[in-house]
């Protein structure tokens, strides 16, 4: 079954000439989890928030087409049934606090969809032992790291149980080591949760590890859709785009190249470390 559906949605902002969606057609199967790259300004934002609902919701503009939630459109859905389906994690997790303290920030969320206080509690604990944040529960959320407070953000979405989970630049605002927390994270969902993920993302690296599908947006528009595994089968496609390809895609394509191989290249790590081990037995 489809998660989402979207035909012909076309998105202007109000004051702008240009659209900043410019008839996107998408299908998204369920539990998977989906990479969307493209440079800044291309889109990618406006495409989450209208899956979201955001958009048209909290934003004056033009907006044409439809996009359905397993297969409900979203005009159709009210605020509380779209916080039930679809939860949304932003790049600054400071300007989703509401709260005192960590475990206020996880309750808010489910007061707001109506679970009791037993079923409160179930929650909470399953979701800071997920997310290892069990230890920052009376602490206020403004006084953590970039990455404690991104991983409570994420905790706050989960823990309402939606079927489908955005993060739309999650590890912009982050340092290192706080990046790899969040995609220590995401993997966790990844692997333990039956839910559709959705993840804009400038680090393609970290990415292409996770990732089931990827979208290119570019400009208004998905420029490509498909399997993360030849996604970078025609490098030059993707760099035209202003896509910074992962060195180690463009080493495997270079190497596959000297050795005229036709098949396309591996992308995750592993894989290329073992087929560079196996090429270099091979050629002992």
């Amino acid at each position: 079954m489809n998660a989402i559906e979207i035909k012909d949605l076309i998105w202007r902002y109000e004051g702008r000439e240009t659209p900043a969606l410019k008839g996107i057609n998408l299908e998204i199967e369920e539990n998977q989890f989906i990479g969307v790259i493209g440079p800044n300004e291309a889109g990618k934002t406006s495409l989450v928030a209208a899956i979201k609902g955001i958009i048209p919701e909290n934003y004056n503009g033009i907006y044409k087409g439809d996009v359905k939630l397993f297969g409900k459109l979203n005009r159709d859905s009210s605020p509380r049934e779209l916080a039930r389906t679809v939860g949304m994690v932003f790049a600054d997790p400071d300007a989703q606090f509401t709260s005192m303290s960590v475990e206020e920030e996880i309750s808010f969320g489910l007061e707001n969809i109506g679970c009791d206080v037993e079923e409160i509690g179930k929650r909470l604990e399953w979701v800071c032992k997920l997310t290892n944040i069990e230890g920052l529960l009376e602490k206020p959320p403004y006084d953590l790291s970039g990455g404690q407070k991104q991983r409570v953000a994420i905790a706050s979405i989960i823990a309402m149980k939606p079927k489908i989970i955005i993060l739309d630049e999650p590890t912009s605002m982050l340092d290192p080591i706080s990046k790899d927390m969040v995609f220590d994270l995401l993997r966790i969902m990844k692997e333990q949760l039956n839910l559709t993920v959705i993840v804009v993302e400038h680090n393609v690296e970290k990415l292409v590890e996770l990732a089931d599908k990827l979208i290119l947006v570019h400009d208004g528009q998905i420029e490509k859709y498909g399997a993360t595994e030849t996604f970078f089968d025609d490098l030059d496609f993707i760099s035209e785009k202003s896509i910074r390809v992962p060195g180690a895609i463009k080493f495997m394509h270079m190497v596959n190249a000297s050795r005229n191989k036709g098949e396309h290249s591996p992308i995750q790590l592993e894989e290329i470390e073992k087929t560079v081990k196996g090429y270099l037995k091979g050629d002992e």
